[in-house]
């Protein structure tokens, strides 16, 4: 038996010009600039340049027409004078932050028989950006931006090198197989048996596995050294054949990550020195030799497959005589206009006595460009509006630590603290703070550095744990490294300076620094 059941649900949904906000504010410097360009290419409505420059090309078309017609001055009924005087020319208003609440895209929607063309004869009033037809599709946010790479790959490189090698055909295609395994850190960590099957099915070419390890050895040969190697020893023991054998240092080298890579790995030198027979200036020597090699051939040098990021910062923080002045970066205000020519469109099919279909159809697509354009200007500068009011609170709130670069001086401050202080939701100060840089006297920091939890201590206060992190940072620079400190040791140091901390708390904030337990920090 079927009933029908009437319920009263509350949803919440985000509309397609806070989508498009959401978007462009979580976005770094050197994207926006890329997001802004490919808006250039797909909306003709568009322009570079601010509203100054429009009002200038309008006077001098004026002028330009005043001039052209001899008769405008002398006309008997003086009706162009008239117009003149008694229609003053409208002028671009300039739009103050914040920007006004944009309609929703519900109340916006007409039909075609009924467009009103009154709200894009007056420039009064811009919208928000609106996604419809013209914008990026649903999968924007799985799309990565490119990078632009002024040397040549890994790959490449190694390919060029194979050319010069002495292998013939079938060799060749095996190589080929080969580099094309070879990971981002420069390993191949597939079985050479799945590379023998893989080119029997795509390739057609039957091989054996140790055909394919005697190209693996070609291609070990190339630069840089280490590169193709199927675990870390390998890669260490190719890059120890290149040196001079002769050298003392390099045999006693080889014989440790041959015999004893275990015991090397987990930094137990008695073992080693009593197994290899070192004295302790050998040890220490061969180790130090290790050591400089490289366990990452593929991610370094200028072929390597890393691709370097430069941070540009999206604020600029000066420190005038104790006085701090914030400033955007200039290209997240770049200076963008609707084109005065799609305006001047409307005005033509405003006064044209005749619309058919045809003009009806084309004054929609103007439209439609119209609301894009002005939907983005508006987007773009909500963004500037909220990125200066999380980077002036956070200023306000970090001050001490701004004026002086000391890391002690960090206050602890959670996103619910600048949201609640600026009047927005989390999420949004997650956003500016994850993806976002600010320039400094002291370097250039993320703003996620300057978020961080509270630790106790025994004055009753609250210290940041990057407070804490750096005190910690400091015993272990300090330590010796013969006889590193253990967890338990440095949260009884910690507490003994006043910080109420866990051995637990100790370890997880020692993990976040990229410091290794005391047994690997040991040295000779």
């Amino acid at each position: 038996m079927q009933r029908l059941d009437m319920k009263q649900l509350l949803q919440q949904k985000l509309s397609p010009q806070q989508i498009q906000f959401i978007k462009l504010l979580q976005i770094p410097t050197a994207e926006l600039e890329a997001r802004i360009k490919e808006e250039l290419e797909v909306n003709p409505a568009l322009e570079e340049g601010d509203d100054q420059d429009e009002e200038f090309e309008e006077q001098d078309r004026d002028d330009e027409d005043f001039d052209n017609d001899p008769d405008a001055e002398f006309d008997s009924d003086n009706s162009t004078l008239d117009e003149d005087f008694d229609e003053p020319r409208d002028e671009q208003p300039e739009v103050e932050l914040p920007v006004a609440e944009v309609p929703e895209p519900e109340e916006r929607q007409q039909d075609n028989d009924d467009l009103d063309l009154s709200d894009y004869l007056n420039d009064d009033e811009i919208a928000g950006y609106k996604m419809q037809g013209d914008g990026p599709g649903e999968d924007e946010d799985d799309r990565e931006m490119p990078l632009a790479d002024t040397s040549g790959s890994l790959i490449d490189s190694l390919l060029d090198q194979l050319g010069f090698a002495s292998l013939d055909e079938k060799q060749e295609a095996i190589g080929r197989q080969l580099i094309g395994s070879i990971d981002g850190d420069g390993y191949i960590r597939r079985d050479l048996s799945a590379i023998a099957n893989d080119l029997a099915f795509s390739q057609n070419l039957e091989t054996s596995v140790p055909e394919i390890e005697a190209v693996l050895r070609v291609i070990q040969s190339f630069d840089p050294a280490g590169i193709g190697a199927r675990d870390l020893q390998e890669c260490l023991l190719l890059q120890l054949e290149r040196r001079h054998q002769d050298d003392p240092d390099v045999e006693h080298a080889e014989r440790i990550i041959t015999d004893t890579f275990e015991e090397f790995t987990k930094k137990h030198y008695s073992r080693i020195q009593q197994r290899l027979d070192l004295e302790d200036d050998e040890l220490k020597d061969a180790i130090a030799l290790i050591l400089k090699l490289n366990p990452k051939p593929g991610g370094t040098g200028p072929v390597g497959m890393g691709k370097v990021q430069y941070i540009i910062p999206d604020f600029i923080l000066t420190n005038d005589n104790g006085q701090l002045n914030l400033t955007l970066n200039a290209r997240n205000a770049p200076e963008l206009r609707v084109s005065p020519a799609y305006t001047e469109m409307f005005q033509a099919y405003d006064k044209a006595s005749k619309k058919d279909a045809k003009m009806k159809e084309a004054v929609t697509f103007v439209k439609q460009k119209l609301d894009s354009a002005k939907w983005f200007i508006d987007a773009i500068r909500q963004r500037q509006n909220t990125l200066l009011r999380t980077m002036d609170s956070i200023v306000r709130y970090q001050h001490d630590f701004f004026l002086e670069g000391d890391e002690s001086k960090l206050r602890p401050m959670i996103l619910k603290d600048i949201a609640q202080e600026i009047g927005m939701d989390i999420s949004t100060v997650s956003r500016v703070a994850n993806s976002k840089a600010v320039q400094t006297e002291f370097g250039i920091y993320p703003l996620k550095y300057f978020f961080s939890e509270g630790i106790a201590t025994d004055s009753g206060e609250d210290a940041s744990s990057r407070e804490v992190k750096h005190i910690l940072k400091e015993i272990i620079e300090g330590e010796s490294k013969s006889r590193p400190l253990s967890d338990d040791k440095l949260e009884k140091m910690l507490n003994a300076r006043g910080y109420n901390i866990a051995r637990r708390t100790v370890a997880k904030y020692r993990e976040q620094l990229n410091i290794p337990v005391a047994r690997l920090r040991k040295e000779l």
